[in-house]
């Protein structure tokens, strides 16, 4: 586990396996922050825990947590996406992901998430990922946008559950 001293009072170190039940409870702040509903937050804990514990174990889960002493107060996640060539990444099959930011409102406006935010563009830097992606939310986008991220064209929509192909003429 690697630690960095940024600044006077807050360390900023690597994740580890350690901080599952952190990086979770970072999540669900963060989403209600967004205005999430409660039952949904409910029902998607147990099931990002199970699908972060083996991510963490394997790395393919990474970031960087911020702490005061030994306490932390913010944390970023990052992902690689396989991702097939693009002309934002024309050369590249990969580009990374950025997810669970989250600071402890006692800790906001102190730069700390611009820190983070640095710090995961650096750690793309070094895994050779030129391209990055994320979903902003309301708050969020100022912050972004400061540091030089641009909106995309990128829409989404919940997928209903399954259906039957004929409906829309398909013989399968």
């Amino acid at each position: 586990m690697q630690t960095l001293r940024l600044e006077a009072e807050v360390d900023f170190r690597t994740l580890c396996e350690q901080d599952l039940e952190l990086i979770g409870r970072h999540r669900e702040e963060m989403f209600r922050d967004a205005g999430i509903a409660e039952e949904v937050l409910s029902a998607m804990k147990p099931h990002f825990q199970a699908w972060l514990g083996p991510k963490l174990r394997d790395g393919s889960y990474f970031g960087f947590l911020a702490c005061d002493e030994s306490r932390p107060v913010g944390g970023i996640g990052l992902l690689l996406l396989d991702w097939p060539p693009h002309h934002f990444h024309p050369t590249s099959d990969k580009r990374g992901y950025v997810l669970n930011l989250f600071v402890e409102p006692a800790y906001r406006r102190r730069g700390l998430a611009s820190k983070l935010v640095r710090l995961a563009e650096i750690e793309f830097a070094n895994r050779g990922i030129g391209f990055a992606v994320l979903h902003a939310s309301a708050k969020g986008m100022p912050l972004y946008s400061e540091l030089g991220w641009t909106r995309t064209s990128e829409m989404s929509k919940p997928i209903e559950k399954a259906q039957d192909t004929a409906a829309v003429g398909f013989d399968s």
